[in-house]
């Protein structure tokens, strides 16, 4: 059974949540996009149906300033503001007859780190934590995003301005504010925490969150954890063999966990 339901953050604006409510509930799951994603993206219902499909009741959410149902401008976007939406969206479940922790959190790309984030700060409600094409930390991203030339311009204009894949046809513009507030954050200081089973995946041809990042936070992870990548696929899984090989992994890693 799949409901809708619009809740309020705590800065009163719309967040706008999918629960895929599991018949026989096993256990309950969190799946969060991207910076710029949607609940729609076909990674991002491949991992809620995963876990719907193992017994989960799945909830998934457009955070604000996206491209997706809830409030907000994508130019505003940080990590700070995804990461709030995704504590009050656990806030809000905690009040629904269907909600239980330990619960699952999956997260791709800005919604790894802020999944990985939670299950650091929260470890006790955490059950099992698949941050996929995440980002580590601030420095990294930074990093790689000279090794692109990607920051110098958008350091010195101010803004990010890039053609949207999801969405065709809509340039993203993103502040540079973004990248100052995403170095606040880093996985590795507080990764002693994530002592649940953890999943890495990655496409063998992502540059933004590439295997030699995930391949650090891997090594610093202290309990259960695969990693696997993804030959030929770049950051965001797009084409169908690579979208088949993420729900195979997915279910095979849900069965794991119990």
């Amino acid at each position: 059974m799949e409901q809708k339901e619009t809740i309020k953050n705590r800065k009163g604006q719309g967040v706008v949540v999918l629960i895929q409510k599991a018949e026989a509930q096993k256990g309950l799951a969190f799946v969060m996009h991207g910076l710029g994603g949607f609940k729609e993206q076909p990674h991002i219902k491949i991992m809620a149906g995963a876990f719907y499909e193992n017994g989960y009741t799945a909830v998934s959410f457009d955070t604000t300033n996206t491209f997706g149902e809830s409030g907000g401008d994508y130019s505003d976007a940080t990590i700070t503001n995804y990461y709030e939406d995704l504590e009050d969206v656990i806030q809000w479940a905690e009040s629904q007859d269907w909600f239980e922790k330990p619960f699952a959190l999956a997260g791709h790309s800005l919604g790894g780190i802020c999944t990985a984030l939670f299950a650091e700060k929260y470890s006790e409600k955490v059950k099992a934590l698949a941050p996929i094409s995440t980002v580590v930390s601030g420095k990294l991203s930074m990093e790689t995003k000279y090794e692109r030339g990607i920051a110098e311009g958008w350091k010195r204009t101010g803004w990010l301005e890039e053609k949207s894949f999801s969405l065709p046809g809509i340039i993203k513009r993103l502040k540079w504010s973004h990248m100052e507030d995403r170095m606040k954050y880093d996985l590795l200081p507080m990764v002693k925490k994530l002592t649940m089973p953890v999943l890495l995946i990655v496409g063998e041809r992502d540059q933004s969150t590439p295997l030699k990042h995930q391949k650090i936070l891997f090594a610093a992870l202290p309990g259960q954890k695969e990693l696997h990548v993804i030959n030929g696929s770049g950051h965001t899984f797009r084409k169908e063999e690579h979208l088949a090989e993420l729900k195979k992994i997915f279910d095979s890693w849900i069965k794991t966990i119990g």
